[in-house]
């Protein structure tokens, strides 16, 4: 398998973006990722998008992108995996890349969430229907049930819960692409109103319209393109339960630890060995859960870390540098790839405000509903 390196990458904002539709967002962010590579073309693409033809009713992606990005002809892919589609594209751009079938591959994320659809409903497809959903439970409550599992297993406290969002919060108000760009307290965290008991409306991300790509190439062409390419060093994907009920342990997220072990295995490396990383917070809880199952703490130490400056800038594992999804924004499919970027700028030494002082390694973990899916890459700067 050949070495891969991604050599440019594009983003829209992140928000309520009413003045742009479905393929204006994808156009912005793949011609972004073209023009930072100085690249002209391409020979695939891949479109992580969670819910096209529910919110505005389009699917068929694939060509529709391609056609609108002036790269009609091209292989062009859509690909789906609830809120891990973007790091499954990803997945996918490496794969093809990785094998000798193409040299130049979009992995792209998009998702307008903020028309013509009920969002709760939507996003519901991704857990458990006839278990779940039939019997009236929303990712908020699903994610409420982890929570309290986590609380009742491990001592963890809403306090806990609350220092994930004004640590992430602090980060995206160093990132001029976050949906919310303000810093938040503990006290406000635990006096914003309750959504499903215990979590409140400031430990929830929110539902964000925007776009994202990273173009990919063989490490040895890497430099026709970028002086600072980033090698992906590893990709681990992995399932798990889609009910809570048919897990061992709600509070722990098997899918995320088995998709990181394949990672760490692909690239021999260690949790310890990782400077940054990027994880799924679609609710405060489940950065608690995914730094647990990604060894970066042990099993049950995660309520504190936040707190005590572990997993902040300047911590002795960054985690969310980006604000994550809480702070920067969760549109749904582009998620994974706006991870990626992050580490990408981050290894690269261009975050700014938010880098990470000599980061090498960096680590970006994307799932899907409650867990049932997840993906994990490893970068390393070049």
């Amino acid at each position: 398998m050949r070495d891969v390196a991604i050599v440019g990458a594009g983003m829209t904002r992140f928000g309520e973006l009413w003045d742009q539709g479905l393929r204006d967002m994808f156009v912005e962010a793949a011609s972004g990722a073209l023009s930072d590579a100085g690249a002209d073309r391409l020979d695939s693409l891949y479109v992580g998008c969670m819910s096209g033809g529910q919110f505005v009713g389009q699917e068929h992606l694939g060509p529709l992108m391609a056609d609108h990005l002036g790269m009609t002809g091209v292989a062009a892919v859509h690909v789906e995996s609830a809120c891990a589609s973007g790091g499954v594209a990803l997945r996918q751009a490496f794969l093809e890349v990785g094998s000798g079938m193409s040299d130049l591959v979009l992995a792209a994320g998009v998702e307008k969430m903020n028309d013509g659809a009920d969002v709760t409903n939507v996003l519901a497809t991704a857990a458990d229907q006839e278990l779940e959903v039939y019997y009236g439970v929303t990712f908020p409550g699903l994610y409420a049930m982890i929570a309290r599992a986590h609380m009742q297993h491990h001592g963890t406290t809403e306090e806990d819960l609350a220092w994930v969002a004004v640590k992430n919060h602090h980060h995206g108000a160093m990132n001029d692409k976050a949906q919310f760009r303000r810093e938040v307290t503990p006290e406000q965290v635990m006096a914003s109103s309750l959504v499903s008991e215990p979590l409140r409306l400031l430990h929830c991300s929110p539902v964000t319209d925007g776009a994202a790509a990273v173009l990919l190439c063989p490490l040895e062409m890497a430099k026709e393109f970028t002086d600072r390419p980033v090698k992906i060093v590893a990709s681990g994907l992995a399932s798990g339960s889609m009910a809570l009920a048919d897990r061992d342990d709600p509070a722990f997220l098997d899918a995320v630890q088995k998709s990181g072990q394949r990672a760490f295995e692909m690239a021999d490396i260690g949790p310890p060995d990782v400077d940054v990383a990027e994880v799924h917070d679609c609710f405060t809880i489940a950065e608690i859960c995914c730094i647990e199952a990604l060894g970066f703490v042990e099993e049950g130490k995660g309520g504190p870390a936040a707190r005590d400056g572990l997993t902040a800038i300047g911590g002795r594992i960054p985690v969310n540098t980006s604000g994550g999804l809480k702070s920067k924004g969760h549109p749904v499919g582009a998620t994974g790839i706006a991870q990626t970027i992050e580490i990408f700028r981050q290894l690269q030494g261009e975050a700014g405000q938010r880098q990470v002082e000599n980061a090498r390694v960096g680590l970006a973990q994307n799932m899907g509903g409650s867990g049932a899916s997840s993906v994990v890459h490893i970068f390393e700067g070049v």
